[in-house]
């Protein structure tokens, strides 16, 4: 009998088995396309990332080691894609980003009302990279803080404290506007 977990998938897809490949692929191509359209916030983007992807996963499965969930190493290999294809698209496009990945967070909070879910996107946008990309992490995918740790590359005590950082900022953007009504 074949072993089909994903570790025993992934090295035998980086030893050359194009049917593990293939298993693999078909079993998280939708986590790689959903995650790279969440930092993204473009889904013709998403779709080109995710192809990208693909096709340089076979020489990037030889770094996997299994020292967490495949799905974890995936959630890196994806993420670093998506930041390096937000720096590229900064480099041509200075000043312009794209916020759609808080529509999304907006909708999931589904008894706030339009009014308020229009203020969480704003406040949201005006967070810095890092904060807005632990905040689906931890929020949009569900990810605990170590695994989010991993995926950013940061120790699990910064996702807990950007976190932190994210609520202590929308409380304070939530009181200055409501002294200002």
């Amino acid at each position: 009998m074949t072993d089909n977990t994903d570790s025993s998938l992934a090295f035998r897809a980086a030893a050359g088995d194009r049917d593990a490949f293939g298993a693999l692929l078909e079993r998280h191509y939708d986590l790689i396309y959903r995650v790279g359209a969440r930092v993204l916030g473009d889904s013709e983007e998403a779709a080109d990332l995710a192809q990208d992807v693909c096709i340089s996963l076979p020489g990037k499965l030889a770094s996997y080691r299994a020292k967490s969930r495949f799905t974890t190493w995936l959630y890196s290999v994806v993420v670093n894609a998506a930041r390096d294809a937000l720096r590229r698209k900064a480099a041509r496009y200075r000043g312009e980003r794209s916020y759609a990945e808080f529509d999304q967070l907006a909708r999931v909070q589904a008894d706030i009302s339009a009014r308020e879910s229009s203020w969480l996107r704003q406040a949201l946008g005006r967070l810095s990279e890092d904060l807005r990309t632990t905040v689906f992490l931890v929020l949009e995918e569900g990810l605990r803080h170590a695994e989010a740790g991993d995926v950013l590359g940061v120790s699990e005590s910064t996702v807990s404290w950007r976190m932190h950082e994210v609520r202590k900022r929308l409380r304070a953007l939530a009181a200055d506007e409501e002294a200002v009504r």
